[in-house]
């Protein structure tokens, strides 16, 4: 029997697990707001689970997990926008998607990259009551079989 799991919940284990020492939370506040964010090569997503959410495998690619949570920690509805630049200047903007599973609602975006490839990543996010951050990180990339 196939038992569906919500990609929040497989994207947050898989992140617990092969994260090392991920013991500090990836996560900025703005106003009544938290911006939960991760970064993972789409080689840790089953094929089915990717094809559902058309997602492409590859050792190449990385998918950007986003989610904004009010103080009562429930997602809100955000406006996501982003791009990434390795530290050759070339720059990719972040097609960010929507995804609603229950109450959870999350953005996801894919990113190409080379094997340990440092990558800059910029993601605005604004709330429905119109504030907004801009979270800036450095991620370094490696290629997963």
């Amino acid at each position: 029997m196939f038992i569906k799991i919500p990609l929040r919940i497989l994207l947050c284990v898989t992140a617990i697990i092969f994260s090392p020492l991920s013991a500090a939370e990836q996560m900025q506040r703005f106003g009544q707001y938290e911006l939960h964010y991760i970064v993972i090569p789409t080689t840790m997503l089953k094929p089915s689970i990717a094809a559902e959410y058309d997602i492409s495998r590859g050792k190449d690619r990385a998918l950007i997990n986003v989610s904004v949570l009010n103080r009562e920690k429930k997602a809100v509805n955000a406006v996501i926008t982003g791009d990434s630049q390795n530290l050759l200047g070339q720059l990719q903007n972040l097609d960010f998607k929507q995804v609603k599973e229950g109450d959870a609602i999350y953005y996801l975006a894919e990113i190409r990259f080379a094997d340990q490839e440092v990558h800059r990543i910029k993601i605005e996010a604004s709330a429905p009551d119109g504030k907004s951050t801009l979270l800036k990180f450095n991620q370094k990339l490696y290629w997963a079989e």
